[in-house]
């Protein structure tokens, strides 16, 4: 605590102290209220870029969260003799809980660092947790983006080099029409709902597609209800529409695109799929080169990509000199959509082919006869000058309800071109990135491609995570096995960027590629939410082996509140709250930039740890400072920085190099930005300048960053991308080509096994496609024949809100929300007690009809019910006597198929859990049923050194008084 705070506490004076909001991923900035050194008031920040004083439900409860009756206080290990879920435990010190991980991850990596695992679930520090597991050795690290929405990420970045929400997202303030697609109402909360009032009230038209009307959706001029896994089959669909009625943007596509690059079609030859190329450099690196062939219209013959004057053909057949038919890839493109039709679409949506007709009509129509016209000056990379900047102002925005899929990486692929054919790409009115993006395609990062990269006392040899450009970079033995324990990067799911954290209990816990000896969960409730098949991923936690040991030898949890996850914990790590640590949104892993340029922010203490809680930022440099890791210690092994703030200070990500975790206020007097010396001030001058940093660029930065001169050449001077060449749209995907040739046995290095030839051949397709979610081919739909989905409320973000006293009190337990008519006709009243099962599993649930619900989708609150007596409330809540988890229907793995046994349900392209693809029955309760949920569990009991039970209306301000802990 500042000297300040700490005087203003002895004199009972009110204070504010601004910092940034974690309530959900926003990050908003907020100042919070003190007096005697108590929360008592939670407001927005009006001098805040990314909110500009606008806060919202979670974030004005963020007292709530502060004085959680779950908050964990004391290190605790497991009762010797107890039972894991049992939640038996005994207070230990820092030093004994530091010891033990000292002397066990000590041995595992003077003798196999693979046999440690560390994954993490919604933190904000993923370049700190990445660097620890980098330079432990472990390959088995990976945050929530696998469960979350790597989909997204990866099938956008993989075509635009960018992705929605902080890496780019929809210029609300030029756009016309705005199209958002399965976005639950948490996503980007406060800025979208900003942005959305302004669009709306410049008569802005705003069309939701999604099967159900919530939040944002509710204000759209336009709902368009879809069944949940067929976004593909529209989007397809538009794209047929669009070039059939000739509404795509020529022009963009060939300049800033490989639309009219000619693709090889002889299809015996080694190079079939991929473009011709009239050079071949020995490594051709993580950028586009300029080395491919366009068709000249006026010469009839091919030429370099981008020679001036040139004007290509972007449809045909042509054929080169030696007899080599080739193809521009529009022509594919075209080629594969005209299958796909608005009727054949309809059967599969449920949306009528009229509608989706009439909608490819308006956003073509509105991209091409209502361009926006800036005047600003800019160079392209190819060194021409342009007066102005134009735009087609169509804007979308999608999220998990796309990402969730098993065929979502090819739904998202889909989106992303619809959007390119549009030319909305940077560009004013359509999708615009945030820096450090556009990257290169894929970006540069790579993980290491083989076991020996694993070695003993020695950092990893490459990223734990990365993008992998072809077959060689995946992280296989010699018989294209996984190196990882979640199997990420390997062939059952070769782009799985964010690693697969939802498989790794299980896998772990069969021993399948191996055991491990440590498990380390860091804000992850993967013992109940965060899980599919949530009861069995909690009898894998508790399973022992023939020898009496458990099959996971050691689990460490470390958690700011007693979550269901805790009880199975060998030791527990006490974080803090965010308001009582510092933290980084860092350009080195996910900060708040705006499409003006660069921002990163921090969090700064404003209230003392309550009890013994440590930071998890803290708690990682101390480990890796005991185990001498090379970015914590000096060259003699001492100890290379104090805590976590001394470190964020004076960490470069080289020597000398002047990149550290934050961007503002570098320099010794802090006279610096994006790059430059360490400044011993700078957490101070964050302080002062409301906790961000915000780096404008000239406005000719600002738009067509993919091909900006003098962008791209300023963001490798300041390390935001490894080189200045242009980032072209990947409408064809080579990328995807080169694993489809080595699954057809056309390529040279590493190659799949046989079983899985054929998923590879079918879900690499260079072209978006359409398949039904993996799950959906492996149900029986006549007894499933509903779709089952949740999603997050807008005043609760994961289990932490639900457990807060007032937003418990918006959504104190939940319904499965059904449209009456599929409710009726299956006997089920309004708010009446009721079964659903899917193949995996059943829970009873309450009822709740809705007309805003497409009728063939049954859908929930996420994270709502919970464990009896979990985040210590009273065992007989609402939560767990009312509320319901849907994971219970839920599996982590499919059903044995053509791939084999134990194969991940998730996207086979990037490893995204198939949250969505669970089909399910709903039927009435007997008579005389209990009229509570099911599955039941026995009550969890508080864990020591949280604090007591207090009944709310007795509450005042967080006040706690002496022998209020336990």
């Amino acid at each position: 605590m500042s000297s300040t705070t700490q005087q203003a506490v002895a004199e009972g004076r009110t204070e504010v102290k601004n910092t940034t909001c974690y309530m959900c991923a926003c990050r908003c900035g907020i100042r919070v209220h003190l007096r005697d050194g108590q929360v008592r008031y939670i407001q927005g920040n009006p001098d805040h870029p990314l909110n500009k004083g606008v806060i919202c439900a979670k974030g004005s409860s963020g007292i709530m969260k502060q004085y959680s009756p779950a908050r964990l206080t004391k290190p605790l290990k497991r009762k010797a003799g107890s039972e894991r879920g049992a939640g038996e435990f005994e207070e230990i010190s820092w030093e004994e809980a530091f010891s033990t991980l000292e002397e066990r991850l000590g041995d595992i990596r003077a003798t196999d660092p693979k046999k440690f695992a560390l994954f993490t679930g919604r933190d904000q520090m993923q370049a700190l947790t990445g660097l620890f597991a980098k330079n432990f050795g472990t390959p088995n690290y990976a945050a929530h983006g696998g469960f979350c929405s790597v989909n997204m990420a990866a099938g956008m970045i993989y075509t635009i080099g960018g992705s929605f929400w902080e890496f780019g997202g929809p210029d609300l303030e030029r756009s016309k029409l705005f199209v958002m697609i399965g976005t639950a109402e948490d996503h980007h909360s406060n800025p979208m709902k900003i942005e959305l009032a302004k669009f709306k009230r410049n008569g802005g038209r705003f069309i939701s597609i999604n099967p159900v009307r919530t939040g944002y959706s509710a204000i759209a001029d336009e709902w368009i209800p879809i069944k949940p896994g067929t976004d593909g089959a529209l989007l397809l669909a538009l794209n047929h529409e669009i070039i059939n009625q000739g509404l795509y943007d020529r022009d963009f596509l060939i300049q800033y695109s490989n639309s009219a690059e000619l693709v090889n079609m002889d299809e015996n030859s080694s190079e079939y799929g991929m473009f011709v190329r009239f050079e071949v450099p020995p490594e051709e690196g993580c950028f586009d080169p300029q080395n491919k062939l366009w068709w000249d219209r006026e010469l009839n013959k091919p030429i370099s990509t981008h020679t001036p004057g040139a004007d290509p053909y972007l449809r045909g057949e042509f054929k080169l000199s030696d007899g080599t038919p080739v193809k521009p890839a529009f022509e594919l493109l075209a080629e594969r959509v005209e299958q796909y039709t608005p009727e054949w679409a309809a059967d599969i949506t449920g949306i009528p082919a009229e509608t989706i007709r009439r909608l490819a009509h308006e956003m073509g129509i509105t991209a091409r006869d209502e361009k926006i016209e800036l005047p600003i000056a800019w160079t392209d990379v190819w060194d021409n000058e342009h007066d102005t900047i134009t735009g087609n102002p169509v804007s979308f925005h999608a999220m998990r309800g796309l990402a969730a899929h098993s065929n979502g990486f090819q739904t998202i692929r889909a989106m992303s071109i619809l959007m390119s054919i549009l030319g909305t790409i940077d560009r004013p009115g359509g999708f615009r990135h945030k820096a450090p993006f556009p990257r290169p395609i894929p970006p540069c990062p790579k993980t290491p491609t083989g076991p020996e990269a694993v070695k003993p006392n020695t950092p990893l040899d490459g990223m734990p995570l990365g993008w992998p450009a072809d077959p060689d970079d995946l992280f296989v033995d010699d018989k294209g096995e996984p190196v990882r324990l979640d199997k990420g990067f390997s062939w059952e799911h070769p782009l799985s960027v964010h690693g697969l954290m939802h498989n790794a209990i299980t896998n772990a816990w069969r021993g399948d590629p191996y055991k491990v000896d440590t498990l380390m969960l860091f804000m992850a409730n993967m013992a109940w939410n965060s899980s599919m098949n949530t009861d069995e991923v909690r009898k894998m936690l508790n399973d022992k082996d023939e020898d009496g040991e458990y099959k996971i030898p050691f689990l460490v949890v470390a958690d700011a509140f007693q979550s269901e996850t805790v009880a199975f914990a060998d030791l527990v790590l006490p974080d803090t709250t965010y308001l009582e640590r510092h933290d980084v949104m860092s350009m080195l892993d996910r900060p708040i930039s705006e499409y003006d340029g660069p921002v990163d922010s921090v969090r700064v203490p404003v209230v003392p740890p309550m009890g013994d809680s440590k930071p998890f930022q803290e708690v990682l440099i101390e480990l890796g400072s005991r185990l001498k890791l090379p970015p914590f210690v000096n060259d003699d092994g001492s100890r290379k920085y104090r805590d976590y703030p001394d470190f964020v200070t004076n960490f470069e990500t080289a020597p000398g190099s002047g990149i550290g975790f934050l961007s503002g206020w570098r320099g010794q007097s802090g006279e610096k930005s994006m790059k430059g010396e360490a400044n011993p001030k700078q957490w101070e001058m964050y302080e002062k300048n409301n906790c961000v940093y915000h780096h404008h660029l000239p406005k000719s930065y600002q738009y067509m960053r993919n091909w900006n001169q003098g962008y791209l050449q300023w963001a490798q001077s300041h390390s935001l991308t490894r080189y200045d060449e242009p980032i072209n749209i990947h409408i064809y995907s080579e990328v995807l080509q080169k694993f489809r040739l080595a699954a057809q046995g056309k390529s040279q290095g590493k190659q799949p096994p046989d079983h899985l030839r054929k998923r590879i051949e079918t879900h690499f397709d260079p072209l978006p496609f359409y398949s039904e979610p993996l799950e959906a081919q492996l149900s029986d739909k006549h007894k499933y024949p509903l779709n089952a989905i949740t999603q997050r409320p807008m005043a609760m973000y994961h289990s932490w809100d639900s457990q807060n006293a007032w937003l418990r009190q918006i959504h104190t337990y939940n319904f499965l929300y059904i449209n009456p008519v599929t409710a009726k006709s299956a006997g089920i009243e309004d708010g009446g007690w009721m079964w659903v099962e899917s193949m995996h599993g059943k829970v009873r649930c309450m009822a709740r009809y809705s007309e805003s619900t497409e009728p063939g989708t049954v859908w929930t609150w996420n994270a709502v019910g919970k464990a009896s007596g979990a985040w210590n409330l009273d065992g007989k809540a609402n939560e767990s006597k009312q509320g319901f988890l849907m994971n219970h229907l839920i599996s982590e793995e499919l059903p044995s198929c053509e791939a084999g046994a134990n194969i991940s349900n998730s996207d086979p392209v990037t490893g995204q859990a198939g949250w969505y693809d669970v089909q399910v029955r709903v039927y009435p309760t007997d008579p005389g049923e209990k009229q509570e949920t099911f599955p039941q569990y026995a009550t969890m009991p508080s864990a020591p050194g949280t604090p007591m039970r207090r009944k709310m209306q007795n509450y005042f301000a967080g006040l706690f008084r002496k022998g209020e802990f336990k």
